[in-house]
């Protein structure tokens, strides 16, 4: 049966291998979860499953493959050897809970959990004399008895909630839509973390060591807040075609900026020329030169293009093909300049990938960004943050 779990999770393309897979088999015959499938569930998820990004699939997964599996099956019960019963309830139960057993007749208990398997033909609910669910039964689970065995998951006390079906974590799926907490993720894989700056945080390791030195005299240590030392320069493409991405572009922007301390963004229309922009409302009145972006920011700065791409392709390889004024250089050129000045570049593009063979400009981009071109999605994201990491 767990074999027929591991291929469902691979054909679902989790990245699950089978060094994972043998280490839950251990957990299993370490007994961490013992005929209860939410505690085998927990235990599956926590071994197998290392991003909180898949955590959604494999509950999807997960609830397909076990889907109206609450208890064992009789045909199950009676193949289970009665040495490895009575092994199993021995671990699981303590000294005073054996010596309880013993007193009220384990011995006739097990004997009559046999006969009664070989009498009973289907599953039962309720009631106070079948192996089943929600009665009285001393065999069973879900119901109570004082002097009984339990068969299958934990009941009674317990109200049972398939967690997996909840499925509280759909918003980490990688297919799912995107969402504030998706984009985040997907950018956390552009890290640095650094010091600096002024010391206002509470250093406890270095006051422990210090109050050590000076036996026993506090001696309080600041230390300036960790934070993302990566610095990103954005670069946005705004109305005309993109009016279409507009929820896309600024969800990427308001993760980015969360993200992203030191974080500068222009905008510009379709592609690069000799200037861009702050403020789409003075577009046209304040205007950045590209030069002086070229001088101002360091070659470490990563930068990210986010456009659809979609354009005559004259206004990337033509001087005057920008629709917005005369450019006395071609858009190619600019752009060529950006990519010789910082060491890394990608282009996030939020048209669907099956579309980008359709139009000439973006294939253009395609070859300018050496096919770092990425689409705007949680796996998308985090390719391009893993090449600008490198």
């Amino acid at each position: 049966m767990l074999l027929g779990l591991f291929e469902s999770l691979r054909a679902a393309r989790l990245p699950i291998t089978l060094r994972e897979w043998l280490d839950l088999c251990a957990a299993l015959d370490a007994d961490l979860a013992f005929a209860d499938v939410e505690d085998f569930y927990a235990l599956s998820r926590t071994v197998l499953i290392k991003d909180e990004r898949h955590y959604d699939k494999f509950d999807r997964v997960f609830g397909a493959y076990f889907d109206g599996v609450q208890q064992i099956a009789l045909d199950d019960l009676k193949l289970i050897p009665e040495d490895w019963l009575r092994q199993s309830l021995e671990r699981l139960l303590s000294e005073e809970d054996k010596a309880r057993a013993k007193a009220l007749g384990l011995e006739e208990l097990m004997e009559e959990f046999r006969k009664r398997l070989e009498e009973q033909q289907k599953r039962h609910q309720g009631g106070n004399r079948w192996i089943g669910t929600g009665g009285t039964s001393p065999f069973g689970a879900g119901g109570y008895n004082p002097q009984g065995i339990r068969v299958g998951p934990k009941g009674g006390g317990r109200r049972a909630v398939k967690v997996w079906e909840q499925r509280a974590f759909r918003n980490y799926d990688d297919n799912a839509d995107l969402s504030p907490r998706n984009l985040q993720i997907a950018l956390r894989r552009l890290r640095r973390f650094a010091r600096t700056g002024a010391p206002e945080e509470l250093d406890i390791d270095g006051t422990i060591d210090a109050t050590a030195r000076e036996g026993g005299l506090l001696d309080i240590r600041m230390r300036p807040e960790r934070h993302n030392a990566v610095k990103v320069l954005l670069f946005l493409d705004v109305g005309g075609s993109m009016d279409d991405h507009v929820f896309e572009a600024e969800a990427l922007f308001n993760a980015c900026k969360n993200e992203f301390k030191r974080l500068e963004h222009f905008y510009f229309h379709n592609f690069v020329y000799d200037s861009v922009w702050r403020d789409n409302r003075r577009r046209f009145s304040e205007r950045t030169r590209m030069l002086d972006v070229l001088r101002t920011y360091n070659p470490d700065y990563k930068v990210v293009f986010v456009g659809d791409a979609a354009m005559a392709p004259y206004e990337i390889t033509h001087p005057g093909g920008s629709i917005e004024g005369w450019n006395e250089e071609a858009g190619e050129a600019w752009f060529r300049r950006i990519k010789d000045r910082f060491r890394k570049l990608v282009w996030i593009n939020p048209a669907p990938v099956k579309s980008w063979g359709y139009t000439s400009s973006t294939q253009i981009i395609r070859q300018l960004v050496e096919d770092r071109m990425y689409p705007l999605t949680p796996d998308g994201l985090t390719e391009a943050m893993r090449w600008l990491g490198k």
